[in-house]
């Protein structure tokens, strides 16, 4: 946006003092609006240059507050540079603020990410909100961020101020080309930073919204999840050691429960308990949306449960299987698909759509009980997980080229 500033000092003659001397004011015009002050210096008006605006002379006096006046002249220059560096709208109002030192104090972008992910990890020790995976994220974005600001504008922090779609969407572009992100991936990270900008606008740090007019979709991903024949491949397999057994038994009980690794690893023996018609169920909460959880327990998983009620590891925690670490649960599984001849990519998330398609709606489950299983908050996070089967399909047209058939 365009603007017009001036600088200009003059001698105030009708505040004269009783030595004849007139103090020297300061006047700054800003799009035609003047902010007028004293510089606290006197001078004898008979020596004052009202055209250049100076002490006339080569008098130490004259030379001294002529250096001065140019030091304040400087400064006007020097915050009329920085507001427009800052893209902040340069006017009367805003110049005033900061001239007179009423503008808010600098907030750096890192920093207030900082104290974000300090109270998330605060609430996460309390137990009150978020999982450690949710902090972990939210580091990696600042870290990421930090990175990007290295790269953009060889900085170590910037104000948030200086945030604006060109931040966010060369952000986006960093993410994809330095950092080799995948989209769905790259759009996450910046949802993250969302959160915090928004933050900032909610706490008025921020007038403007940087993210204003930046639209993405994430793509879709095709959710993999094993056939019934894949499933029974697994199930009826021997495996020569015992820790890949005890794998295969911890991921076949996520295919038919459909909870998540980090649910499965905190649950307990007293979260299997008799439900409404008699048989047992599993009651537990999902870590990732805080989300209430009922899930008959299925015989095959009831099963898995009977195996391993007596292990020491079990009966002295209280948890219900012996669960490793997600990395040493996914690399086994990698061994588990090739000894079975699965060519596919085997992690224990795949067990979780494996529920939610080939266990459960394929088998003519209603998708609004699966989302309740699942521990989703709407049907639309549920049907991302669960695509329908071409043997559902079939089945369901079947049925209705049977009516056809019979008009």
């Amino acid at each position: 946006m365009e603007h017009r500033m001036s600088t200009l000092f003059y001698a105030r003659k009708s505040k004269k003092t009783s030595g004849g001397l007139a103090p020297v004011y300061m006047r700054i015009t800003v799009n035609g609006q003047r902010l007028e002050q004293s510089i606290q210096r006197f001078v004898d008006p008979a020596q004052w240059s009202a055209a250049a605006g100076r002490l006339k002379g080569n008098t130490t006096q004259a030379r001294q507050l002529n250096l001065y006046l140019d030091t304040l002249s400087s400064k006007v220059l020097q915050m009329e540079r920085e507001m427009v560096m800052d893209t902040v709208t340069l006017n009367f109002s805003n110049f005033r603020e900061k001239w007179l030192g009423l503008t808010e104090p600098v907030r750096l972008l890192l920093e207030v990410f900082r104290q974000h992910n300090d109270q998330m990890a605060a609430l996460i020790r309390a137990g009150k909100e978020f999982c450690p995976a949710t902090r972990d994220r939210y580091n990696t974005c600042r870290d990421h961020v930090r990175e990007f600001i290295k790269w953009k504008y060889t900085l170590e922090d910037i104000d948030i101020r200086r945030m604006d779609y060109d931040f966010v969407a060369d952000l986006e572009f960093w993410l994809k080309t330095q950092r080799n992100c995948a989209h769905n991936t790259t759009l996450k990270y910046i949802s993250n930073l969302k959160k915090i900008v928004n933050g900032c606008i909610r706490k008025g740090w921020l007038t403007r919204d940087p993210f204003a007019g930046f639209k993405r979709t994430k793509q879709e991903v095709e959710r993999e999840a094993l056939t019934e024949l894949e499933l029974e491949e697994i199930g009826t397999k021997v495996f020569p050691t015992d820790r890949l057994n005890i794998v295969r038994d911890i991921f076949l009980f996520s295919c038919y429960t459909g909870l998540a690794y980090a649910d499965v690893k905190k649950l307990r023996r007293s979260q299997i308990a008799q439900g409404i018609d008699g048989n047992y169920w599993i009651f537990t909460h999902r870590q990732k949306t805080d989300t209430q959880s009922r899930i008959p327990l299925l015989p095959p998983a009831r099963a898995i449960v009977e195996k391993y009620q007596d292990l020491p590891p079990c009966c002295d925690s209280g948890r219900v299987l012996p669960v490793l670490s997600n990395q040493k649960m996914n690399a086994y599984l990698k061994e588990i698909a090739d000894v079975c001849g699965i060519p596919r990519n085997l992690t224990f998330h795949i067990a979780r759509h494996t529920f939610a398609t080939t266990v459960t709606l394929s088998n003519g489950v209603p998708i609004e009980s699966v989302s309740k299983m699942l521990g989703h908050r709407n049907l639309k996070t549920t049907k991302h997980y669960a695509k329908v089967l071409d043997r559902k399909v079939s089945e369901d047209m079947t049925i209705l080229r049977t009516k056809y058939e019979l008009k």
